[in-house]
């Protein structure tokens, strides 16, 4: 296949997934109790005869302005991260119209939660049930079990509770850092010493930090605006730094840096996006590096640890810079990876909360499939001179419409 053959398959594959209805999609209200909510399956065909049959999964976003049209694309999204992460699981989404800070709060999540009881698949349905994303809190977890009497339909449960706590594990930022891990195995190039930055330390950011650390890598810049911006390190950042920022101690990263020396500050977040380094770790917001600002990026590679952080033209004038760039939907599957050891293992929740055998399985297949997928990805740019973005998407798309 040549360049052109590519983007004329391409193109089809994209027609083809953006005709496509979800296969599920309903409002679920109650008016006296004052619930609206959703619940949206986008497919369901890549998962047929695997271990979770006829079944698709993503989190549960709980915010006051959530629609079902937000839901709708966000299960659509799914559809493409599941299967770019190599996974026999179809997309889906739900959400909550609600303040999920509000007093009332356990009462309308329990109540949403009973009645998604019929589209369930541990009742039967394709729903696989509820997660976390924006809006939602820890306590979750155990509203929805207390509510179903099962924690099959939850995932990003506790250890104790049978799941992998993949937010607390890090396992989504993970899959980030071995994304970038594998781009420069991939070019062979060396991976002890690459410096990287990071732009916000949020779970995801903070995971990043702490396990391309682990693998040899030297933190140069950081910036969150809790931290008061973006701060570089000449030296790389002390290892206080690093275990703090590694167990979400910002209060206290705040303080260690203001008495840290060789470094300097900039007030805003945004300037860590330009540091002189191997890799950028943008994982704070959507659209951080536009058309506007993409000439000043000087790293090598770009791991994309929030959803959507580089535009498409972005992306496409980085990659005229020989800068690569390993998308979102590649690079951070690791928390849906999570959820899907947490549906499909037979580990009890006793045994887990022995062993932590789920936290490992996760890690591992995390491990496992982004490597397969960036080095597959980045074997299909490169052989054809395409974007790395439109080859995992190409690669997803094949997997999604089951065309081999």
């Amino acid at each position: 296949m040549d360049q052109k053959n590519f983007y004329r398959v391409l193109d089809e594959m994209d027609q083809a997934f953006d005709a496509l209805e979800p296969e599920l999609a309903v409002t679920l209200k109650d008016d006296d109790a004052d619930v609206e909510g959703y619940i949206v399956v986008w497919n369901t065909g890549i998962s047929e005869n695997g271990p979770l049959h006829k079944m698709g999964k993503g989190g549960t976003r709980v915010t006051p302005t959530v629609s079902l049209d937000e839901v709708k694309m966000l299960a659509k999204i799914m559809a493409l991260k599941n299967a770019a992460a190599g996974l026999p699981l179809g997309g889906a989404k739900s959400g909550l119209k609600i303040d999920s800070s509000a007093p009332d709060a356990e009462e309308k999540y329990k109540k949403f939660v009973a009645l998604s009881k019929p589209y369930l698949h541990e009742n039967g349905g394709i729903f696989g049930g509820f997660g976390y994303d924006i809006g939602a809190r820890p306590e979750m977890a155990r509203w929805a079990v207390e509510t179903l009497g099962s924690g099959r339909s939850f995932t990003g449960k506790t250890v104790e509770m049978g799941g992998t706590d993949y937010d607390v594990e890090g396992i989504a930022g993970l899959g980030v850092a071995i994304a970038a891990k594998t781009a420069l195995e991939h070019d062979k190039a060396p991976i002890k010493g690459a410096s990287f930055a990071v732009q916000g330390i949020g779970a995801m950011g903070a995971a990043v930090i702490r396990y391309f650390s682990e693998f040899g890598g030297i933190l140069k810049a950081v910036s969150d605006p809790r931290i008061g911006g973006s701060w570089f390190f000449e030296n790389g950042a002390p290892p206080d730094i690093i275990d703090l920022i590694s167990r979400g101690q910002v209060s206290a990263v705040k303080s260690a840096l203001e008495t840290t020396e060789h470094h300097s500050v900039k007030p805003d977040a945004q300037d860590v996006l330009y540091a002189d380094v191997d890799i950028l770790f943008p994982c704070a917001i959507h659209n951080v590096i536009t058309e506007d600002n993409a000439e000043l990026v000087k790293a090598r590679y770009v791991s994309e640890g929030a959803n959507n952080p580089v535009s498409d033209q972005a992306r496409s004038l980085l990659f005229d810079r020989d800068i690569v760039v390993i998308p979102d939907f590649i690079a951070n599957p690791g928390g849906v990876i999570a959820a899907f050891v947490e549906l499909s293992s037979d580990i009890t929740p006793e045994e887990n909360a022995k062993t932590r055998a789920k936290v490992k399985i996760a890690k591992d297949t995390t491990i496992k499939r982004i490597t397969e997928n960036v080095t597959n990805m980045l074997d299909l740019a490169k052989s054809l001179n395409v974007r790395p973005c439109d080859a995992g998407r190409y690669i997803a798309l094949q997997r999604i419409l089951n065309i081999y």
